[in-house]
């Protein structure tokens, strides 16, 4: 396959400039590309996941992936796909959430190949030394009010009748230069991102042909939901984080064992490696037994971004738990010292910290709801106290969350 025929396999590409051109010259040139990742979060979760797998796709092809950690535009707010105002962070905030980001971008994007491997850029080296005004001389004038409340971050927002403010409405102009300074940097020909990203993309695109008489080339991937029209990214017990800190290896793995006998399949194809071949033959094999086609997504997925012994770990405790029914050491652990265990330690607050919860609430209801246990026991007391059941029992306490979620507490000097 030609690497546009293997994203239309795989279900990336939603939308094209001008594909036929691009085509061509990707399969007789190897070229620069970029997506751009703004730090808004501590990390990225599976909702960023299909762009990285575009980049190791293109990787795998010949291309280079630039990698723009957005420090500069975190400080003003995308308003595409959102309903408000996205909140202001410190500066401090955000040099911390890059550089959580680029652990992963290590993790996912390594190469052996000096001319594979993948480029970073920060934002933030351009834009704060901007002159505003002979930046609006200079390019205000390549883009037209009329078009850009057209696009679809705009217009839902106005149509809406939801409040969007000045600095907001500037954040297409500084991502369209964002690809104008990387075509000047680094040759930058393409930028992709989500379906939500394309009149952003598109302003780009133009911009460096009206200022620039160059051609260059936008792409995006389809907006990523699940069998149910639901949005990934996030589920009700909280986002499905890609740095371990934030979310176990097991805990990950879980969540793609998990995932709807409808996904399957098509989660082979945007979340591995696996070749056509490959997929076909399991789809065939294991028509009759999902459950197993679910096992090869969840190692697949989980050796990706935590390597392969830890998603061969994850699979045995998971048999050992649901087949066994041992309670297997290799779960994830809170464990509290002594001085922690002078104070009281409320169960509701153990799940939300191992992010079984989104919120203190959250995590009470599952226990109201008759969802948790300790050691096989049924907890129904939402302010339960751990500190006196964690000192009798020495090897630590097992916690289920409903069928599919184990964790353990073990108590340290």
């Amino acid at each position: 396959m030609t690497l546009i025929e293997e994203l239309k396999f795989r279900g990336f590409l939603n939308q094209c400039t001008n594909e036929e051109t691009l085509n061509e010259i990707i399969n007789s040139n190897k070229i620069n590309f970029y997506i751009g990742f703004d730090c808004t979060a501590k990390s990225l979760h599976i909702g960023s996941l299909i762009q990285i797998m575009i980049m190791r796709l293109f990787q795998k092809y010949g291309h280079t992936p630039i990698v723009l950690i957005g420090k500069g535009t975190t400080r003003i707010g995308d308003p595409s796909g959102k309903d408000e105002t996205r909140k202001i962070l410190s500066d401090d905030e955000i040099d911390s959430n890059a550089k959580n980001l680029r652990q992963v971008f290590d993790r996912f994007l390594a190469s052996d190949n000096d001319n594979t491997k993948w480029i970073t850029r920060d934002n933030s080296e351009w834009l704060d030394k901007l002159n505003y005004v002979n930046f609006l001389r200079d390019y205000g004038k390549y883009f037209t009010i009329n078009k850009m409340l057209s696009f679809d971050s705009v217009k839902i927002r106005l149509d809406r009748e939801q409040s969007l403010n000045f600095v907001e409405f500037n954040y297409m102009i500084f991502q369209a230069y964002d690809f104008f300074e990387l075509n000047n940097r680094d040759n930058c020909m393409l930028q992709i991102g989500g379906s939500d990203q394309w009149g952003n993309i598109v302003n780009g695109v133009e911009l460096i042909r009206r200022a620039s008489g160059k051609e260059t080339f936008g792409l995006t991937t389809p907006l990523l939901t699940n069998a149910n029209g639901d949005k990934m990214g996030k589920t009700a017990e909280g986002a499905i984080w890609l740095n371990e800190d934030m979310l176990s290896a097991y805990d990950y793995w879980q969540f793609w064992r998990n995932v709807d006998d409808r996904d399957v399949i098509r989660f082979l194809k945007l979340f591995t490696e696996l070749s056509k071949k490959e997929i076909e033959s399991i789809e065939k094999e294991n028509a009759d037994n999902v459950n197993e086609t679910k096992i090869i997504l969840a190692n697949e997925a989980t050796a990706m971004l935590h390597g392969l012994d830890k998603a061969k770990k994850s699979e045995e405790t998971a048999r050992n738990i649901f087949k066994d029914n041992n309670l297997s050491t290799d779960l994830p652990t809170i464990e509290l010292n002594s001085k922690e265990l002078e104070k009281e330690i409320l169960l509701s607050d153990l799940i939300l910290r191992i992010n079984f919860a989104s919120s203190k609430s959250a995590s009470r209801k599952l226990i109201r709801g008759n969802a948790v246990k300790i050691n096989k026991e049924l907890i129904k007391d939402e302010l339960f106290s751990v500190n006196k059941l964690l000192s009798n029992n020495l090897d630590g306490l097992v916690i289920s969350i409903g069928k599919k979620k184990y964790f353990r507490i073990l108590a340290t000097e």
